[in-house]
């Protein structure tokens, strides 16, 4: 099995613990979470069983052990994660509100989760999806300058190029999306935009026209439409799949997005149908968004099977 690669931000996560306590107010946080977007992926695809790589950096400091140990310990290979002595592992102070909203301070433009080199020995792996997450795009022209070499370089390689826009408003600023997003989408073969990004993506304000146009503008095979609590519904050129989320008592939706998309790319792995495949994905996020923390949800072949077959 060849399995499932990502290049993006590690950082941890400083969490309020409650709802609605703002950031600028003193009070308790909980943490450090290992986490970033592309770690919490990775290390998705590595529980449910595919061998997983990600390449990044921390620094040579305590939190940068505690993303590192962690996603060794759910057997994610890390040899490509570079420590670096000049910098301080990134870190992302988070709070979430009753209506579902979150708001973040980020540490991380100029730290080592944006200082990795892509090197090209990467490849030896050969994976059968190279992930990209749209939030390690934003923060470092440098850092995505390499994130697009290692795009060219799968791509050419043979592998399908998957990614999640994953818009971080306090990360893109007064940058174009465009200019940050289309050297991936252009080679992109599976997309998982949120609703909102995806009408930022099309221009339009109707699901369906937003993936009728992205068909016709892309090399695309997939448009996977993220939904939260309503599941998703998955786009193909041929037809249209609607997938109920499922109910579970929801104590902090954090990396539930990016646990979805390891769900969905692992049941394409084992050659569900699509059908399937979004089953898999919205009960991936739904285990995780049981749990306090970025990744502590109870995520495993048997726990994810057992969601399903209830």
């Amino acid at each position: 099995m060849a399995g499932i690669w990502t290049m993006g931000e590690l950082l941890v996560e400083i969490m309020r613990p409650k709802a609605n306590m703002q950031l600028y107010e003193p009070g308790e946080f909980q943490g450090p979470f290992p986490s970033g977007a592309p770690a919490i992926f990775i290390d998705t695809v590595a529980r449910l069983g595919y061998p997983a790589g990600i390449i990044g950096g921390v620094g040579e400091d305590d939190f940068g052990r505690c993303v590192v140990d962690r996603l060794k310990a759910d057997r994610v290979n890390c040899d490509y994660i570079q420590w670096f002595s000049d910098g301080t592992t990134a870190v992302a102070f988070v709070t979430y509100f009753e209506d579902g909203s979150r708001k973040f301070i980020f540490h991380f433009g100029k730290t080592p989760a944006v200082m990795a080199k892509f090197t090209g020995k990467e490849s030896v792996n050969h994976p059968d999806f190279f992930h990209v997450m749209g939030c390690s795009l934003m923060a470092n022209d440098e850092f995505r300058s390499q994130i697009f070499k290692a795009v060219d370089f799968f791509f050419k390689n043979g592998t399908r190029i998957t990614f999640d826009p994953n818009i971080r408003a306090e990360l893109l600023r007064d940058k174009n999306i465009d200019d940050i997003v289309r050297p991936v989408l252009e080679k992109c073969s599976i997309l998982f935009p949120g609703e909102q990004e995806l009408y930022l993506l099309t221009g339009e304000t109707e699901i369906s026209k937003s993936a009728k146009k992205l068909f016709k503008n892309l090399s695309l095979e997939i448009i996977v439409v993220k939904r939260g609590k309503e599941g998703c519904k998955i786009f193909t050129p041929e037809k249209i799949v609607d997938v109920l989320a499922y109910a579970v008592p929801e104590i902090d939706p954090t990396g539930a997005g990016d646990c979805f998309d390891a769900g969905f790319l692992c049941g394409l792995l084992e050659n569900r149908p699509i059908y399937d495949c979004g089953r898999m994905a919205v009960a991936v996020g739904a285990l995780n968004a049981q749990a306090f923390g970025p990744m502590e949800g109870d995520i495993s072949i048997n726990t994810v099977k057992a969601i399903m077959e209830e």
